[in-house]
């Protein structure tokens, strides 16, 4: 996970070291690894995963996770899909971050 984020653009590293500390301080029991080529926290199964993309930071918390949250993404204008959540750089909502991280190891 280290490795993945100092070869992004240096102006997103910030963030997301931010993002991992936040998913790391919700789910301390699950473990940090690679899947699907993304940063992913992993708990006898994917929790959720992370990546950075040219726009925007991708969230993959899962369709049930999606599904939860989708008013609150729709109310402010995030654009999702099944199981994933695109929130664009210099709008990333922390504590939305962690309320669906808090959700994925509920669920």
């Amino acid at each position: 996970m280290d490795e993945y984020i100092l070869n992004q653009d240096s102006s997103i590293q910030p963030l997301l070291h931010q993002v991992r500390g936040i998913i790391r301080e919700e789910l301390p029991d699950a473990q940090e690894r690679m899947s699907w080529q993304m940063p992913t926290f992993w708990k006898g199964h994917n929790l959720i995963h992370f990546a950075a993309h040219k726009k925007h930071l991708g969230l993959y918390p899962g369709p049930e996770a999606v599904e939860h949250f989708a008013p609150v993404l729709k109310e402010r204008g995030y654009k999702y899909s099944k199981g994933a959540i695109q929130f664009p750089y210099g709008n990333v909502p922390l504590e939305l971050i962690r309320e669906i991280a808090q959700y994925c190891g509920k669920e």
